[in-house]
């Protein structure tokens, strides 16, 4: 991914108060991490933003964006997903990805069979899951040198200790 391209880290959940706060789901760890990139890419026509104040609120982040003063304003945000450019974000160390830059990566097995493409990642707790789409969906736990022998980002794929059975 180049350091132009555009991610996606949450999004404008609700309406937050009547003084034009909005709720946002933050899809970086920790969710206040989403608090440390300004600005924000905001909608389909990607305005930047830069947000007045956010805090931790219960479950989730409220944010005061400019020119939001009132319940109405706010309600119309509602939806709209928050990107940021690629540069803002900080280096990966080794072993150490993005999710967003996992997602399309095809997935083969270690004898060369093609599982498919990671559709998403999701969070267990214990670890990450990737979930694969192909011929049929796979799940297969994300733990380098158990599972996930190699990530190339160059050749597009990754390369699984995995049974494509299950």
């Amino acid at each position: 991914m180049s350091a132009g391209e555009e991610i996606a880290l949450g999004y404008i959940s609700a309406v937050h108060g009547v003084k034009g706060w909005v709720k946002v789901r933050s899809w970086t760890r920790p969710m206040e991490a989403i608090l440390d990139y300004q600005p924000w890419l905001l909608g389909e026509d990607r305005k930047p933003v830069k947000f007045i104040d956010g805090r931790k609120q219960g479950k989730g982040l409220a944010v005061q964006l400019p020119d939001i003063d009132d319940r109405e304003q706010a309600s119309l945000l509602v939806g709209l997903e928050i990107h940021v450019r690629r540069d803002q974000m900080p280096a990966t160390a080794p072993d150490e990805y993005y999710w967003s830059d996992l997602v399309g990566l095809e997935v083969y097995t270690l004898s060369g069979e093609l599982l498919g493409k990671v559709d998403e990642l999701m969070e267990t707790g214990a670890n990450d899951v990737l979930v694969i789409k192909g011929k049929r969906e796979h799940l297969v736990p994300f733990i380098h040198g158990e599972f996930i022998k190699n990530v190339s980002f160059e050749d597009g794929r990754i390369d699984v200790d995995w049974d494509p059975e299950f």
